[in-house]
């Protein structure tokens, strides 16, 4: 626990405050009286004042003491953000006895049932100073549960307030009731706010508690029986579509053997299912080259996995911090590994691509960051520019009918985070494979390719490394494309790279790295447009736009 002199003792005296400030306003709502809403109104700014001390010296604690453990910071961050919140839960409370001004008579009020909505915050009040001091997990999780109750009670307050409104009298009163009732349930907001507060300071991890719960049920699902607290979390990262994932460890692994180096991902119900099912082809077709499932839990519109943790080095960092014999050595297998799982996998049947349509959904997206990424149609005198709609509708008709003559079960987001190489058994393994699919091998290729070209590192050292990673792999998917009698590759490449160029730039903040890869998406489509009169088994790629 904090032993930081004034931190734990302020923390302490908001928390009694906001306590006093709920029984007042309980009381204030049974009997109101002038004198008792000054004092909640009054009381207000010294918890507002408690709030900022408390903040001051939580920031204070951790710009200063240069010694301070990660488990120290971790309580400090969940004293501030307990205390916000616990600020909060007083605003609240002024704001709920304000209201009661506006009713005809307050008790109108007395009609609903606010009380229990009232002892449902005041229990979870009181517990939040005893799960802090005691680092209590089942304080916390009853804390955050306070959320849901306080939730199902307004809902059905609200619904009768509804239902009687129709009638059409006391309608201010309805609106205030209403008013009310919805500052209780907001109260409820910060609960879990602070509960998940608390988590993190237990567990030392920020996890919302419906992340918490399905870690709980997916480890329950394999057997394991003992207490969370046992397990060794940590988040791994967040992707961009919204899915947490975290590395996950018995912090004595002889105790929990299926746990150790394991990954625990959960989010959205259509990704993570997804994943799980293509998880599960790849073992099929490819034993070992991507995890074993644990286990998997589905709950409304959430789901949860636990999966092998891979250990090795994703292809990133090995291209970034290693020297050019260990990045050739890996290449080698990393081409050896994918040419035997397309041989495996393939199918002579063509495979209909969706680089265009990729693009024109990321369109807004593209603008929000780089708006002059999205051009209108221009003209001087006869020359005329094609809109950016316009250039890619074109391109949508070319790739209706330019097809490769096979199919292989594709990565789907073939970027080099997502390649993991165990230097101890020298093999390839392959992670997040929710996008899994029979398509054409050059997606994967030409993702592939930009992941290298689109690493912010100007280094030219490094530049080169990157450089040379393209060539190889770029060499490799040609000496593919021929033996498979592919004559249409280069047409296919440059639509899969001017996708991948162009979708790029929306996570690019650096304008003239961005603008690079953008004016090589353009080039590359016109290209192709400007072609379209002539076979494509004779239009070449231009290789140079691979390399910056």
């Amino acid at each position: 626990m904090i032993t930081f002199q004034g931190l734990e003792e302020n923390f302490k005296f908001i928390s009694l405050e906001v306590a006093n400030q709920i029984k007042a306003t309980t009381s204030f709502l049974s009997s109101p009286s002038h004198e008792l809403y000054d004092k909640i109104v009054s009381r207000d700014d010294y918890i507002d004042n408690l709030k900022n001390i408390v903040e001051n010296n939580c920031f204070s604690k951790i710009h200063t003491d240069k010694r301070i453990s990660k488990k120290r910071i971790d309580e400090i961050r969940s004293v501030h953000i307990m205390c916000v919140n616990l600020e909060r839960i007083a605003d609240f409370c002024v704001n709920i006895v304000g209201q009661v001004g506006y009713l005809s008579d307050p008790a109108f009020l007395h009609r609903f049932d606010y009380k229990s909505m009232l002892a449902e915050i005041k229990k979870s009040a009181s517990q939040i100073l005893p799960s802090h001091e005691r680092q209590d997990l089942g304080g916390a999780l009853s804390i955050c549960r306070s959320e849901y109750t306080l939730d199902q009670m307004y809902k059905a307050n609200f619904d009768r307030v509804m239902a009687e409104l129709i009638a059409g009298r006391n309608m201010q009163d309805y609106v205030t009731v209403l008013f009310i009732f919805r500052y209780l349930e907001r109260i409820g907001d910060s609960l879990l706010n602070i509960g998940e507060a608390l988590l993190f300071s237990i567990i030392g991890e920020r996890v919302r508690i419906e992340q918490f719960q399905a870690l709980q049920q997916t480890l329950s699902s394999t057997g394991f029986t003992g207490c969370i607290s046992e397990i060794d979390f940590q988040s791994i990262w967040g992707t961009r579509s919204g899915c947490r994932i975290s590395r996950i460890g018995g912090k004595e692994p002889q105790k929990i053997d299926y746990t150790h180096e394991s990954v625990f991902k959960e989010g959205n119900l259509t990704k993570i299912r997804n994943e799980k099912e293509n998880i599960e082809r790849w073992q099929k077709i490819f034993p070992g080259l991507g995890p074993r499932i644990f286990s998997y839990q589905e709950e409304a519109r959430k789901a949860s996995l636990l999966v092998e943790f891979l250990p090795g080095c994703t292809l990133d960092e090995i291209i970034l911090t290693t020297s050019r014999e260990v990045v050739d050595w890996v290449l080698v297998t990393l081409e050896q590994t994918v040419e035997e799982l397309w041989e495996l996998s393939k199918r002579d049947t063509p495979a209909r691509t969706r680089y265009i349509r990729q693009i024109r959904d990321r369109l807004d997206q593209i603008k929000q960051v780089h708006p002059e990424f999205v051009r209108n149609a221009k003209g001087v005198g006869a020359a005329r520019v094609e809109s950016t709609r316009e250039l890619l509708a074109k391109c949508e008709e070319v790739e209706k009918d330019l097809r490769g003559p096979l199919s292989v079960f594709i990565h789907g987001d073939f970027n080099t985070n997502n390649i993991v190489y165990n230097q101890s058994r020298e093999r390839i393994h392959f992670v997040d494979l929710s996008r899994s699919e029979m398509s054409d091998y050059v997606q994967d290729g030409s993702v592939f390719l930009v992941s290298n070209f689109r690493m912010p590192v100007f280094e030219e050292k490094l530049r080169d490394q990157l450089n040379h990673v393209i060539q190889e792999f770029y060499e490799f998917l040609k000496g593919f494309a021929r033996g498979h009698g592919d004559r249409t590759f280069d047409a296919r490449m440059a639509l899969g790279l001017a996708r991948s160029f162009y979708t790029s730039t929306r996570f690019e903040m650096n304008s003239e790295f961005a603008k690079e890869m953008y004016l090589r998406a353009v080039f590359l489509l016109e290209k192709v447009v400007n072609h379209r009169e002539r076979p494509w088994e004779e239009f070449e790629l231009p290789s140079h736009v691979l390399y910056y």
